[in-house]
């Protein structure tokens, strides 16, 4: 197989694979990715952290090791919100430049 051959990729690796969800999927990871940089940089437990964010200790330990297929974005955003952040959810028109969409900005 030469080089031309091989599928152009995009930029969601997710979608590369065939994730059906791959949009939401990205966007879980990025408010995950950013829930546990904060949990990190306040050395919380996750039981401290279950505490603050309303969730249970599995559920957060779900969230430290990204199994987001059970956690929804509204609850991301939410977790969010108890540990002192604001969430902005914007829509405008998908441009030639922006794509139609999710995309989370952290």
């Amino acid at each position: 197989m030469n080089r031309n051959e091989y599928p152009q990729g995009t930029d969601n690796v997710l979608m590369d694979l065939g994730f059906d969800d791959a949009e939401e999927l990205t966007a879980k990871a990025a408010l995950a990715l950013k829930l546990n940089t904060l949990i990190n940089q306040r050395g919380l437990s996750q039981m401290k952290a279950a505490s603050i964010t309303g969730m249970t200790q599995p559920k957060l330990s779900q969230l430290r090791h990204y199994k987001l297929q059970n956690i929804s974005l509204e609850r991301l955003m939410q977790a969010l919100v108890s540990l002192d952040q604001q969430v902005k959810i914007v829509v405008q028109p998908a441009r030639r430049a922006n794509a139609p969409g999710i995309l989370v900005a952290v």
